[in-house]
């Protein structure tokens, strides 16, 4: 089985590094920096424990340039799915295999419109990795990978290479198992997502400072919560049964962490905010639920996107951001309560323009 990693960040560097000594693997990724620090000096693994190890993992830029794979894992921030969907479709096999592990909805919609319904699997992880400098990646927290059992009353028909993808991933160190119902988890994972991210990088904060203040938290539960309501209407079971209760977990054990999210704001990146954020907000217009916390998320997030070029960032004495230039007056706001640790409830949801009820 020959695979290829579609991607060059976090995620794909962690997967490529760790599974390199059990197939045959190359990377596809348009990240140059990281591209040629990976021909010449390999990749580092810093692994949960401390210990290290390098590895050479085949990588290029042209998928035209490579012989073709039977499957390959799609890693990529969810706005590159396109080109990443139309860079498989040069390099797989006629009857090769996507797995998509990407964050939020609509990955598996557009791969399957350039690769075919019968060639596309949905996949989540909840693994943790930073990319700490090109060629070094860290292994920042354990967790699974899931992948959609193949549907035998389908066209699809490369089940064995799935499963012996499963069993190469176990064999490297990753938790791996086949799911009948991804799906659930996929919403699982975005309910999450829906309210650490974006509020996360609206703040610039690691994960576990959202859990300091009264205000936030409301936010941050609030935000899970409306996704699971979206998700009820859909008929989609989460894997919990209290949204309110699992994002806290998550927060809490990933305190130190900081979400992808913020990463991207930070370094002037495109975010993945319409993917998890607006695509909630989409799926409850056509269920009839409202979702003005990921209403307000999605437009805050957009705004401090959009203006990222008009103000300089710099790190104060706490290792946060400092802003020397303004931005939009709400994450003025929301910058100006979280320096001073005083949250008023009432003070942010004016804010952010939004109505919660209790809880």
């Amino acid at each position: 089985m020959r695979v290829a990693i579609i991607g060059s960040g976090s995620l794909a560097s962690l997967f490529a590094v760790k599974l390199v000594d059990h197939v045959d693997l190359f990377m596809l990724g348009h990240w140059h920096e990281q591209i040629s620090h990976l021909q010449t000096e390999g990749m580092l693994l810093i692994n949960l424990d401390g210990t290290r190890n390098r590895r050479y993992v085949p990588v290029y830029d042209e998928p035209a340039a490579v012989a073709p794979a039977d499957l390959a894992l799609i890693l990529v921030k969810s706005y590159q799915t396109l080109r990443a969907a139309g860079d498989t479709a040069v390099l797989l096999t006629d009857d090769g295999v996507a797995i998509t592990l990407q964050n939020g909805l609509g990955n598996k919609d557009q791969l399957e419109s350039v690769l075919g319904a019968n060639r596309v699997l949905q996949g989540v992880t909840t693994l943790g990795a930073n990319l700490l400098a090109p060629g070094t990646i860290h292994h920042a927290g354990l967790g699974q990978v899931y992948l959609a059992e193949p549907n035998k009353n389908n066209s699809f028909t490369r089940t064995a290479v799935v499963r012996e993808l499963v069993d190469s991933l176990n064999f490297a160190g990753f938790d791996t198992k086949l799911i009948a119902d991804v799906v659930g988890l996929v919403w699982g994972k975005l309910a999450v997502n829906a309210g650490i991210n974006p509020l996360s990088a609206l703040l610039h904060v690691p994960n576990g400072y959202l859990l300091e203040n009264e205000g936030v938290r409301h936010l941050l539960v609030g935000a899970a919560k409306e996704v699971a309501a979206v998700a009820s209407a859909l008929d989609i079971s989460l894997p919990y049964e209290y949204p309110e209760e699992q994002i806290v977990r998550v927060a809490r054990q990933t305190a130190s962490n900081y979400s992808s999210m913020l990463k991207d704001v930070l370094r002037g990146a495109p975010t993945e905010i319409k993917a998890i954020c607006g695509a909630i907000i989409e799926h409850g217009k056509r269920a009839g639920i409202p979702t003005p916390i990921n209403s307000e998320f999605y437009r805050l997030v957009t705004a401090q996107t959009e203006q990222l070029n008009d103000f300089i960032q710099t790190y104060n004495s706490e290792g946060r951001i400092a802003y020397f230039k303004p931005l939009k007056s709400e994450i003025e706001t929301l910058d100006r309560l979280l320096s001073n640790r005083r949250f008023p409830l009432d003070n942010l949801v004016s804010t952010m323009k939004i109505s919660i009820n209790g809880g």
